[in-house]
């Protein structure tokens, strides 16, 4: 069925998942009618020989110098000087996203844009066309300059673009996916690039995989739990309402829901940090992500470009909605809830391994140690994942530097922050896969089964999916469909308990 979205409404995260394949986008009267006065407004403007950045004037540190005199040629040049960004194509969930956000920032009423240029992002939103927008280029100041000119550029017919995945000369996919070349003024062509809209868009999805991810180590770690016995007053509510964070009680209550039925075992009273710790780690998780929640929420809502037209008071505002700084922050948290919690999931698999702290399980929950080597491989690559996610971990938001003539003297640089944790909420679900993975084979080398309804619940998911390993056999496809499992499983078990974006 395809989903329907009303750019009248804010967007939710929901939306931008769905826009990964073709979606109904409506722009009913209400958005054509704000849109039109908000276009009626500019021509008035512009009538009354009032100065418009970028309609009337060049651009960036150019501004004090005047643009071309026919509107239709500032589009041109708007558009030509961007086709300067490198790198490989961003991914095409993430452009379809970013297009629909872009879609629902002009839909507002406050940028000037033709009609027809809703329309277009509308008509190309049904479709699997996709721009080709590259990786590197924008430092997130005055919005996603570059890759967003791409895309402006691949609607006009110029550049690439995929068509069911297929990349081609634009104009080629705009004729395959039944789609007109998309004609821009200066006032069109600025509106489409002059915004955070990659930015929110791959912030959203990095989030929405996060979430999804904390959620799963919520039910590993009781699942952990379970099938070594431990006692599972690290989750006593008295003991979290003691510590007073919001994050920590509920993710608590969360787990003891979970855990609800459970028989203790004979380990010793205090376990490991990795799991006595884990309602305090993942609930600061929590309150981040609550955090960056906020800020999602927020870009979505808002208009990210300049200048702005408000006809009511007859003001255009030259300013900086474009400037993606909380996002910028909001990204950088988002990486370090992750490496905390692939931190945390590497480790809780170390400890299932190691016959010191697993009960006498074999090592590396081998079958047979020495004639064959269990989770070692397994073992071995998420520890290099969550390497690979610390190494990358310093912060983009802090990596100021001057550009554009010292105009843009300041920028925040979210667009890196919000591609980095996009790309490295894939890596986690990687290290939470093999946690699960390792759960599974635990109890074929000896472990208990599990003891609550729903940590068999989870175990049975995984069984399901994930055979023993015994002989020895490559584990990455293994690892992959653990992961696809969990995500699936966690909505149904736990997700009710935190927003719905």
């Amino acid at each position: 069925m395809t989903i329907e979205v009303d750019l009248a409404t804010p967007l939710r995260i929901a939306d931008l998942r769905a826009a990964r394949d073709p979606i109904t986008v409506v722009a009913g009267p209400e958005v054509r009618d704000r849109v039109t006065a908000s276009r009626v407004f500019l021509t008035k403007v512009l009538g009354d020989d009032r100065a418009v950045y970028g309609s009337t004037t060049g651009f960036g540190a150019l501004v004090g110098y005047a643009g071309r005199a026919d509107l239709r040629d500032q589009a041109d040049n708007t558009l030509a000087h961007l086709g300067a960004g490198q790198g490989p194509d961003i991914a095409l969930d993430v452009v379809r996203a970013t297009m629909l956000i872009r879609a629902r920032s002009l839909a507002q009423g406050a940028s000037g844009v033709s009609p027809h240029v809703i329309d277009a992002l509308v008509a190309m939103l049904g479709t699997t066309f996709t721009p080709a927008m590259p990786r590197l280029g924008s430092v997130g100041a005055s919005g996603d300059l570059i890759p967003l000119g791409a895309a402006a550029q691949a609607l006009r017919g110029r550049g690439h673009a995929y068509v069911d995945g297929e990349r081609l000369p634009a104009a080629a996919a705009l004729d395959r996916a039944g789609l007109e070349p998309l004609p821009l003024d200066g006032r069109d062509a600025l509106a489409l690039v002059n915004g955070t809209s990659l930015t929110t868009a791959a912030l959203a999805l990095a989030l929405d995989r996060v979430r999804s991810s904390h959620r799963v180590i919520q039910l590993l770690t009781c699942l952990l739990a379970d099938l070594l016995g431990c006692d599972p007053q690290f989750l006593d509510a008295d003991l979290l309402d003691r510590f007073a964070h919001p994050g920590a009680i509920d993710v608590a209550a969360t787990m003891r829901a979970v855990l609800s039925g459970v028989t203790k075992g004979k380990r010793p009273l205090q376990e490991p940090y990795s799991i006595r710790c884990s309602p305090q780690l993942l609930g600061a998780a929590e309150d981040a992500l609550r955090y960056v929640d906020g800020v999602v929420t927020a870009d979505l809502a808002g208009v990210s470009d300049n200048p702005i037209f408000e006809a009511a008071g007859d003001k255009v505002v030259h300013g900086g909605n474009f400037f993606g700084q909380p996002a910028a922050f909001a990204g950088d948290m988002l990486t370090m809830v992750i490496a905390q919690i692939g931190n945390l999931a590497e480790r809780q698999l170390d400890l299932l391994v190691d016959p010191v702290r697993n009960n006498g399980l074999p090592p590396m929950l081998a079958a047979g140690p020495g004639q064959q080597h269990g989770m070692q491989g397994v073992q071995l690559a998420s520890t290099a994942l969550i390497a690979e996610i610390r190494r990358d971990s310093m912060p983009a938001s802090m990596q100021s530097l001057p550009t554009n003539l010292h105009n843009q003297d300041v920028i925040p640089l979210g667009t890196q922050a919000a591609l980095r944790a996009w790309d490295q909420a894939e890596l986690l679900s990687l290290i939470t896969g093999s946690l699960a993975v390792g759960l599974r084979q635990a109890v074929h080398v000896g472990s208990r089964t599990p003891t609550a309804p729903h940590t068999r619940t989870i175990f049975d998911a995984l069984a399901a999916a994930v055979p023993p390993v015994d002989p020895d056999r490559p584990l990455d496809g293994d690892v992959r469909a653990a992961a696809g499992v969990l995500a699936k499983l966690e909505i149904s078990l736990i997700s009710d308990s935190y927003p719905s974006l």
